[in-house]
């Protein structure tokens, strides 16, 4: 039998709109991101039969919780009924959170393009901070135990790791991919489509 996972990211927060790295800063949806949610949830209401034999687990994090729960709302089940798992956060920028690239630029000329060089492995300074290799080791044992069909809110950053982790898709990649916050993203037994 085969497994489903879908996968969204959190909506839009203001941070979002400004371009600004939020990693594990707990900032909150706005208006736009909220209907990026509900729509999200709407997709899935008309994709998903048995909801209730889904379970529903989200990033611990406000953005992905209120998401969550939109789309719980918008299938047509209770806001409540769904768990956290705190593997699911955002990978941890460190110095880096709550600021644009073009400041970052600013106070260390060159930060940007040594990132690119590898992206997958770089990891910003600070403490706590997080490569994208460090967050695929995290993601990694989630992804393993989930068993049953499940949706999932979650980050850009994890849901980059996990195409990395479940479809074999290259690091280099992977980092570069956007991640958009109003389709969903299934994964079938290592086989991922965008809805």
């Amino acid at each position: 039998m085969q497994r489903v996972i879908y996968f969204i990211r959190h909506g839009q927060t203001d941070w979002n709109a400004q371009d600004r790295l939020q990693g594990q800063a707990d900032t909150p949806l706005n208006d736009f991101g909220r209907g990026q949610a509900r729509r999200n949830g709407e997709l899935l209401r008309g994709l998903i039969a048995k909801p209730d034999a889904f379970d529903f687990v989200s990033s611990p994090m406000s953005r992905t919780r209120e998401t969550m729960e939109l789309v719980r709302e918008a299938i047509g089940l209770p806001r409540a009924g769904y768990r956290t798992d705190p593997r699911l956060v955002e990978l941890h920028f460190g110095k880096w959170q709550g600021h644009t690239f073009p400041e970052l630029e600013a106070a260390d000329p060159g930060c940007f393009a040594r990132r690119q060089e590898d992206k997958w492995n770089f990891v910003p300074p600070g403490d706590n901070a997080e490569s994208y290799a460090a967050l695929a080791a995290r993601i990694a044992p989630w992804l393993a135990e989930a068993r049953g069909d499940t949706v999932c809110v979650t980050h850009g950053g994890v849901m980059r790791t996990v195409l990395r982790l479940a479809c074999g898709v290259a690091e280099a990649e992977c980092a570069m991919m956007m991640i958009p916050q109003d389709r969903v993203l299934r994964l079938t037994d290592g086989v991922a489509e965008w809805l």
